[in-house]
């Protein structure tokens, strides 16, 4: 019987988000085993604080010296079952400090970097499969089955404090995070002021902006206050991971490309309208519900690679200049209305 499990994955944000059902299914299918998650820093500031599992920091940063950190912490353990979950050559390397009886990774479709030099098990291919239910089939191997996803991800009495005094009680509250760490995948500014002009003039709802504290999110919130006909709530830089968890939880409605916050969104029960273009939505868009997103990955597929979307290889990412321009605001302050209508009720 599986007494031990590690869970090999370092981040992006939106993908550790949705490694946490499976985590609550192993919690929930396997009570007494032992679950160790090997985690990047950033990314432990979020999911951390999780009961009942063990976390590890790899500091990406760190290189060699890293890796031999994690290899003296686990020196002495031999784990019963390991999910390399991370496809890139430094998780495939770091996965070789890590005993394991099981070495669950990709299948051979979607390998990459060497993978399947370092797995001996691999979880079934799937078309079409979005990245929670991909992340979830890695219980598979070890007789399990993925349930209705839950998150329960704590958020502190601090971060709530945060957001009640941010955001009190009132008329429907917008929030656009508007910034991917991917930059090709982040709207413009012109078009997040239309929707927030739209959204303050016409339905007379509160908008508040959020993001990090990178230059090219400050960047772009004062370029969207500057085409706004009122200013919107700006908390750019302002809140932590557990602070914006806080907020959504008095949130209408997100907006947002593809990225963490969006994962963090639905995770939250928060709807979603997401904006599509360089990945599309039923992959990599909100889970639980899409019927708000924009999505022109089809227009885009054709446009800079040539034929549908159906043809491409799986996890194809368009990253060209100007792809997510193929998202008119017209579209979005249509799906934003939709959602008013029939979201609201």
């Amino acid at each position: 019987m599986t007494q031990s499990i590690c869970i090999l994955r370092l981040s992006a944000l939106g993908d550790v988000v949705n490694v946490v059902p499976m985590l609550r299914d192993l919690q929930q299918q396997l009570p007494g085993a032992h679950i160790t998650w090997i985690i990047g820093a950033t990314e432990r500031r979020l999911v951390g604080d999780i009961p009942g599992v063990e976390f590890i920091t790899f500091d990406k940063r760190g290189g060699w010296a890293a890796v031999r950190a994690v290899r003296r912490e686990l020196a002495d353990r031999r784990f019963d079952a390991l999910f390399i979950m991370q496809r890139s050559l430094r998780a495939n390397l770091l996965s070789t400090q890590i005993r394991a009886r099981q070495r669950i990774g990709y299948d051979f479709t979607r390998s990459a970097e060497l993978h399947s030099l370092f797995i001996n098990q691999r979880i079934a291919y799937q078309p079409r499969q979005h990245i929670l239910d991909l992340l979830g089939s890695f219980i598979e191997p070890l007789g399990l089955m993925p349930g209705t996803p839950r998150w329960d991800i704590p958020v502190p009495d601090e971060a709530r404090e945060f957001a009640l005094q941010h955001l009190p009680d009132g008329p429907p509250v917008l929030l656009i995070s508007p910034c991917s760490s991917v930059a090709a995948r982040t709207w413009s500014a012109e078009g997040y002021a239309a929707l927030a002009n739209h959204a303050m003039q016409v339905r007379g709802w509160r908008v508040v902006l959020c993001g990090g504290r990178s230059d090219a999110e400050r960047v772009m919130g004062d370029a969207i206050q500057a085409l706004l006909v009122q200013p919107a709530l700006d908390l750019i830089a302002k809140d932590t991971f557990k602070r914006f968890l806080g907020l959504l939880q008095r949130v209408t409605l997100v907006v947002s490309p593809d990225s963490g916050p969006l994962h963090m969104a639905n995770a939250m029960g928060v709807p979603v309208l997401g904006l599509h273009a360089a990945t599309p939505a039923w992959g990599s868009g909100p889970y639980s519900d899409q019927r708000w997103c924009v999505d022109v990955y089809e227009q885009a597929a054709v446009k800079y690679r040539g034929k549908p979307a159906a043809q491409l290889k799986w996890g194809t990412r368009i990253h060209e200049p100007g792809v997510m321009d193929l998202i008119t605001p017209e579209a979005v302050i249509t799906a934003f209305e939709g959602f008013v209508r029939e979201g609201l009720r």
